[in-house]
């Protein structure tokens, strides 16, 4: 069998040859786990040999085969698909629980619960004007509609925490006005050493400035049908979390990554970048690959040491990068000087692919490779980007718009930006 006729076996056996993706047999839930990452760790063995053989064709100076070119992409798109299922099985895993009494609730929590669900149910209001008029609040603030029970916000805000990519890195601050305002330096701190008992030096005053972020309106609106808000056995607050939930994490995923701050929260890739040699308080630095709209053609893993070393080392030690999946592919097939791959998938079902060692973040508003993209971020993002929460989610049932279907016309008030210009660093490629 010549080189050609083996290649063309090998590919058409790769079906057989990766893990079963597809839905299962019921399992026991540390079964479905194990088997996840067993599917995982196939198939990316199978990747490795397939690529090796691919650059084994190019240094043999044949050029890499169509075949083992299909073949690899296949393998990684079930590479990709068994990232998504261990990622799902996480996710199910770490969701908390709805519909169940907390003992640590008190009665005015069971009393608007109560009264949420009969408004959702029948359009019924009157309890819930009534508790909001006794906590001193307007029935219908200036978003209009009633606020839901503390469980049900509580639980949107757990579970966009796992399933929206950047608030999951990010930290996340709590307000109750109109805006997050913060202090920062843009100089170098202010400190020195002293004796016990020798005079303080008197020191130069702080470079300060100001950051000022709104929170601004995020809204979904789900649809119900009668025979569903009549039946008592559907736990509402539980369907109307799942209903908002997957609509608030992918509008805050593309905000805050490339939000402009006008009507939303600004992304970091919308702040003005600077050559990282010459960075500057208030813009974001960049490593440069070199390449339009590529990876160096020649160590081509090389400019993501660049682009970690670019940080300094009190925020290194936290970092991690944000890339989209397709940005993330074109990354698994790089070495280091030792043929180790730089890409290496997770461990367990609540881990991250690690890059060199360091979490990847797979957020698919980030942009695709291209001419001057920035495609790839690394830094300690709980350090740089901060979410702001206002506190308080409000629910307006609609039974008129759409007949015979009820709209819950359901908002909460979401900013966001860069609070450190020092601790993300930005890959460009150009």
């Amino acid at each position: 069998m010549n080189a050609h006729t083996a290649l063309a076996s090998a590919a058409f056996e790769t079906k057989d040859a990766l893990p079963d993706l597809e839905n299962k047999a019921a399992r026991p839930e540390g079964g479905e786990v194990r088997s996840a990452l067993d599917d995982l760790a196939a198939a990316f063995a199978a990747f490795k040999e397939t690529n090796d053989a691919r650059i084994g064709q190019i240094e043999g100076r044949l050029g890499a085969d169509v075949l083992t070119e299909e073949k690899l992409a296949r393998i990684d798109a079930a590479l990709d698909a068994a990232r998504t299922r261990l990622d799902r099985i996480g996710l199910e895993r770490a969701r908390p629980p709805l519909g169940r009494p907390d003992p640590r609730e008190g009665t005015a929590a069971h009393e608007h619960k109560a009264a949420f669900d009969l408004y959702v149910r029948a359009g019924e209001s009157a309890g819930l004007k009534r508790l909001e008029a006794k906590a001193l609040s307007a029935g219908s603030g200036p978003d209009g509609g009633y606020l839901v029970p503390d469980t049900i916000e509580r639980t949107v805000l757990t579970r966009l925490g796992q399933i929206s990519p950047i608030r999951s890195i990010a930290s996340v601050q709590q307000i109750s006005g109109a805006q997050y305002k913060r202090a920062v330096s843009v100089g170098a701190p202010i400190t020195g050493w002293a004796a016990e008992a020798a005079p303080r030096p008197e020191t130069a005053a702080p470079a300060l400035s100001e950051i000022a972020l709104p929170a601004l309106e995020l809204y979904a609106m789900p649809a119900a049908t009668q025979t569903l808000l009549d039946d008592a056995v559907v736990d509402l607050d539980a369907w109307l979390s799942s209903e908002v939930e997957t609509a608030f994490a992918e509008q805050e995923g593309v905000a805050f990554v490339t939000g402009n701050g006008a009507s939303r929260p600004r992304g970091f890739l919308a702040y003005d970048t600077v050559a990282n040699a010459a960075w500057v308080p208030g813009k974001l630095g960049i490593v440069a690959t070199g390449a339009a709209g590529a990876f160096p053609s020649t160590n081509p893993g090389d400019v993501l040491f660049d682009l970690i070393y670019g940080l300094r080392a009190g925020y290194r030690q936290n970092g991690g990068f944000v890339m989209n999946r397709r940005t993330q592919s074109a990354i698994r097939k790089f070495k280091d000087a030792e043929g180790n791959y730089l890409w290496q998938p997770p461990l367990a079902a609540n881990r991250a692919a690690t890059l060199i060692g360091f979490p990847v973040t797979e957020a698919e508003a980030m942009p695709d490779l291209g001419k001057d993209s920035l495609s790839v971020a690394f830094g300690d993002f709980r350090r740089g980007y901060v979410v702001v929460d206002r506190t308080g989610m409000r629910v307006l049932r609609d039974p008129y718009s759409a007949k015979p279907y009820v709209l819950f016309y359901t908002t909460k008030r979401v900013g966001g930006g860069v609070q450190d210009f020092d601790a993300i660093k930005l890959l460009k490629f150009g």
